[in-house]
């Protein structure tokens, strides 16, 4: 008798496993101590409650369910977009051609690289910074492409260094991406980051994935800076190469909504549409009238971000004598330096004595030009309320000052 072996995807087997499984693999054994109640500062998934607007929104549009959505989106979906853009950017933008919603930022960050790369072109290269968000590099090899990654550099506020690209892998790389304010850093790329990677982008003709989705959580006066925004400011209002991606589950508090946009280059959008019509990522009507109500207002953002502001203003103090870390440019993780240097060895001790877990930044990066740029820090998502998150951070201290 022949055994037929069942067919399957070979991409397949250069995926890593995701840091949360590598992690629970890792601590497998681990009995976390029963005396303290567990708190989890792993998983960036948004705690605090959804608006009761885009709630409300939701149940009065139950007909919606009746009706297949078109994948571009209702137009009053894509003015909504448009206006906000042109509110938090200043910028005006079609909403014909040059936006497009899509079922939150993760399914289009790798969607997008399934459109653009041309894995018959010999070397077909996706350039990430690192450390990263794994969807990045997954997106790139199940596309067929290798990837190159730029480490982050403390010294310069956890900015990616691009200089580590060698010429020749810029000369093979069809897709850049990168994320500001970067995961897990919290880092905002400047205007002459931006200036550098446009000159590269034209030079080389790759793509710019701009990952935006932690824009509107920050800690100073001045928004960071969008990619579109840093575009125009130097003068490329075609958005030409460059595509950036926003989604309502941070700035809104709805991860479970499954909504965002993309934006920007509209010959790539096109091509985009033609994609995901076929790929099936059509957003759900009663979605698109909740993420209309989420777009056009500001104020549930606004009080948002004060609540994040008020705890890392409480929780950074307590935590700086311990651990290396300081402030944040934006986004809601402390990324932070752990005594002795060994990350997985630090959150594994953690979990066992104090009951937090964390995430080892080693396991959020690549080793990358001879160093893992995420050894020796944790990941803190301080996402829960704030009574939790100080529970959270005297835990850590006790911790620390035990070691």
């Amino acid at each position: 008798m022949t055994t037929v072996s069942t067919p399957s995807n070979p991409l397949l087997a250069r995926l890593q496993p995701y840091p949360f499984e590598r992690l629970r693999a890792l601590n497998k054994g681990i009995v976390p101590n029963p005396a303290l109640r567990p708190i989890s500062l792993g998983i960036g998934e948004p705690k605090h409650p959804a608006p009761k607007l885009i709630e409300d929104a939701l149940l009065a549009n139950l007909r919606g369910l009746s009706a297949y959505p078109a994948t571009a989106g209702e137009p009053a979906l894509r003015e909504a977009i448009c206006a906000w853009i042109a509110r938090r950017y200043g910028l005006q933008l079609d909403a014909a051609t040059q936006v497009l919603p899509v079922n939150g930022s993760r399914e289009a960050l790798f969607a997008l690289a399934q459109t653009l790369i041309d894995p018959t072109r010999p070397g077909a290269t996706v350039v990430c910074p690192n450390p990263f968000y794994q969807i990045y590099e997954g997106a790139a090899l199940l596309a067929g492409a290798e990837t190159a990654f730029a480490n982050s550099d403390p010294a310069r506020n956890f900015a990616a260094d691009w200089s580590q690209i060698a010429a020749a892998t810029w000369a093979r790389t069809q897709l850049l991406y990168v994320c500001s304010p970067g995961n897990p850093t919290g880092a905002v790329m400047p205007l002459e980051e931006w200036q550098t990677l446009f000159a590269l982008s034209d030079k080389y003709g790759f793509v710019i994935a701009s990952d935006e989705c932690y824009s509107e959580i920050y800690f100073r006066e001045q928004a960071p800076l969008g990619g579109l925004e840093a575009a125009a400011r130097l003068g490329r209002s075609d958005f030409r190469n460059l595509i950036a991606f926003t989604s309502l589950s941070k700035r809104s508090n709805v991860p479970g909504l499954r909504s965002g946009f993309v934006a920007g280059d509209a010959a790539i959008l096109k091509n985009f549409l033609l994609y995901r019509t076929y790929h099936g990522s059509a957003m759900n009507p009663m979605v698109q009238a909740a993420s209309i109500a989420a777009w056009n207002d500001e104020a549930h953002v606004i009080a948002n971000r004060e609540q994040y502001r008020t705890k890392f203003a409480q929780v950074t103090p307590l935590l700086s004598p311990h651990l290396g870390l300081a402030l944040p440019d934006a986004g809601f993780y402390l990324w932070a330096a752990v005594p002795g240097g060994e990350d997985i060895a630090f959150a594994q001790g953690l979990l066992a004595q104090y009951n937090v877990a964390v995430l080892p930044g080693s396991l959020l990066a690549r080793e990358a030009h001879g160093v893992n740029p995420g050894a020796g820090r944790i990941r803190l998502a301080l996402v829960a309320e704030t009574a939790e998150c100080l529970e959270a951070a005297e835990r850590i201290a006790a911790y620390t000052q035990s070691l």
